[in-house]
């Protein structure tokens, strides 16, 4: 998607370890113009799949997630991080390594709000090492659910993570997709 690795070229910064810093326009201060061009290249990709709902995790993915679902008309459910007074009993739980942070979280949905009934699209903000998108594989799995397609906002594709998601069989779509960062430049992999 073009316009985002516009964005990522002008407004993006490499900080040292292979970390791309977004937080001008995806997770921090979010760019609503943006996030409504990436909303409807996710649902053009997927919306022959019979999708009911949009699965992320908070908060990154919550934006992108959000308007993806606006344009496939589905809701949206993101697996929370931290339990609350709220969200307690009834949950589907998953462990998942942050690259970025350096930590491990247990992400949690309510059962209430995804079944085996339905068919969900997983939207994240990076793919780097896989480890948010396959907790969520699992979440899914715990709750017979279909997952129909992966959609991620950056790929990191020089990390493992586009690797162990397509041993999954499920389609991956990245919008904007980086070769490398080395020597702080950007470089994006050609579209196929």
């Amino acid at each position: 998607m073009k316009l985002l690795e516009e964005f990522i070229q002008e407004k993006g910064t490499v900080l040292p370890g292979n970390v791309l810093k977004v937080d001008a326009f995806l997770n921090h201060q979010i760019d609503p113009g943006l996030m409504q061009e990436m909303g409807k290249a996710f649902a053009e990709r997927f919306k022959n799949l019979g999708i009911t709902k949009i699965v992320t995790i908070e908060s990154s993915g919550i934006a992108p997630a959000v308007f993806a679902g606006l344009a496939l008309s589905v809701p949206v459910v993101f697996a929370r991080k931290k339990k609350s007074v709220t969200l307690t009993d009834n949950l589907y739980t998953s462990t998942v390594y942050s690259y970025t942070k350096k930590e491990s979280n247990d992400i949690s949905v309510s059962k209430q709000f995804l079944t085996d009934a339905d068919t969900i699209l997983i939207i994240d903000d990076f793919l780097a090492n896989g480890q948010a998108a396959l907790g969520l594989l699992e979440i899914a799995e715990l709750a017979g659910a279909k997952v129909a397609g992966i959609g991620i906002v950056i790929e990191k594709s020089f990390q493992q993570g586009r690797e162990l998601l397509n041993k999954t069989g499920i389609p991956v779509y990245s919008l904007a997709r980086i070769a490398s960062l080395e020597n702080e430049e950007i470089l994006f992999l050609e579209e196929e």
